[in-house]
């Protein structure tokens, strides 16, 4: 004899409601695996591009000091008062400049050998046209004339100081 077993409707059909809840937890997994693949790569590449704000506790006290960066050196010099004169007129100029020089050495060079810096300045400022010097371009130049002459040797050097910048510290044209 034969029975017949009979399946209960509930065994061969599945629950509608259970296929879309494995989607959402299926989805949420893969979100919560991409925000943490990002948080990785992020991380690494913090700590091997040495971006990193806080250390970690193994690092030591010399490895978490910034770099610090050298002082700068200034040679003020005394303010210069020329005359300058065109076609028509006569005009004082009244110029203050400080060097910004690139090591010690150069501002020593600077001071021991002041009366002739002092005389490269104002030959050259003895040369400029008023109206000129008074324009960007003019002072922009002006700045390129004075680096080029005080960066010349003073005999007996063999060579000359390291100027970085020239600094108007103050420019009047009356």
């Amino acid at each position: 004899m034969a029975t017949a077993t009979k399946r209960s409707p509930a065994a061969t059909t599945s629950n509608p409601g259970s296929g879309r809840f494995g989607k959402l937890m299926l989805g949420l997994l893969l979100v919560v695996l991409i925000i943490g693949a990002s948080m990785a790569g992020t991380y690494f590449f913090i700590q091997q591009s040495g971006l990193a704000v806080a250390s970690a506790p193994g690092e030591s006290a010399a490895q978490r000091q910034p770099v610090s960066l050298p002082a700068p050196i200034f040679a003020p010099l005394e303010p210069f008062t020329v005359t300058l004169r065109d076609e028509r007129t006569t005009r004082i100029l009244y110029l203050a400049v400080t060097l910004r020089l690139v090591d010690e050495a150069s501002r020593d060079m600077i001071k021991e050998y002041m009366p002739e810096v002092r005389d490269r300045v104002l030959r050259l400022l003895s040369l400029q046209n008023p109206g000129y010097i008074q324009s960007p371009e003019g002072r922009e130049r002006l700045v390129h004339d004075l680096t080029r002459v005080l960066q010349e040797p003073y005999l007996p050097q063999p060579r000359g100081p390291e100027i970085s910048a020239v600094l108007f510290t103050a420019f009047v044209i009356q």
